[in-house]
């Protein structure tokens, strides 16, 4: 099992910057992909940005790309999302996840996670 909690969300407007942290815990070797995704009101859950624990391999969203950053910090168990540019459609619950998903799964982003975490709202205001 993996345990994961996300920190770092909040209210921000058109423009501005956040950065969401996720802490993992208790069998994390299993973890070889790790990720963030988002669902908004209404709408389906969407893979935003994923990392492959091994090589730094990272995909993201055509969305996102230019603006965010998923990054990881091996020695803490800890993958951020370092967000720029926000815009009111990135207003969502953002999760983080897990899965022990193969690297050409995990760096074209089609992976399906297995380990959620609780999420965190963020909301861009314009």
């Amino acid at each position: 099992q993996v345990q994961l909690v996300e920190s770092g969300g909040g209210s921000v407007q058109a423009g501005g910057s956040l950065r969401l942290s996720c802490e993992a815990s208790g069998h994390t070797y299993i973890a070889t992909c790790l990720g963030w995704f988002r669902q908004a009101p209404g709408k389906e859950r969407e893979v935003v940005a994923s990392i492959y624990t091994d090589s730094n391999h990272t995909h993201y969203a055509e969305s996102v790309k230019g603006r965010f950053t998923i990054s990881q910090d091996s020695a803490k168990n800890t993958v951020y999302l370092q967000m720029n540019s926000l815009k009111p459609e990135d207003t969502a619950m953002y999760y983080c996840a897990a899965d022990r998903a193969a690297l050409n799964r995990c760096y074209r982003g089609t992976w399906a996670a297995t380990y959620w975490g609780q999420g965190t709202q963020v909301t861009v205001s314009s």
